[in-house]
């Protein structure tokens, strides 16, 4: 297995109970990408993660759980931004059309030299071109009934 961007929303779903057939089949793919070190996530989705997982109207996870997802996290290597993921970024954001958040989730997944990105935010089986130098990435929505869980 090559190396899977994870966008925020699989690492919300995993923690969430009240979404009873997401949060198993989130968690079964975290656990299956960090079995295999293939998991790759940036600085972005770890900040939004703990936003939505400390939020008391969303996951209202405790602090100290939360922050204990993000160091365990942590081994994934996330990307932090830079000069070059910005511009990466501003392309995608020209070219495709998308959000500037999900520019960034793209560009940092190519950046990491990741084949597949994990979202259900972006449309299923959507093949994004690399710009500077990436490859080609496809959006999986690892809820798509379509898609089987990994092994």
């Amino acid at each position: 297995m090559s190396q899977v961007f994870v966008d925020t929303n699989i690492l919300a779903y995993a923690r969430d109970r009240r979404t009873p057939i997401k949060q198993p089949l989130a968690e079964t793919w975290l656990v299956s990408l960090a079995r295999r070190r293939v998991g790759r996530i940036s600085t972005q989705v770890l900040i939004e993660y703990y936003s939505v997982a400390t939020h008391p109207r969303k996951l209202a996870l405790p602090a100290a759980a939360a922050r204990a997802d993000i160091h365990e996290l942590m081994t994934w290597n996330p990307l932090a931004p830079d000069d070059a993921l910005f511009d990466a970024a501003w392309a995608l954001q020209d070219r495709h059309g998308f959000s500037w958040w999900d520019a960034l989730i793209v560009a940092a997944a190519l950046r990491q030299g990741c084949t597949t990105l994990l979202s259900e935010d972006l449309q299923h089986g959507l093949q994004i071109d690399g710009v500077m130098g990436g490859g080609t990435l496809s959006v999986v929505n690892p809820f798509d009934p379509a898609v089987a869980p990994p092994v």
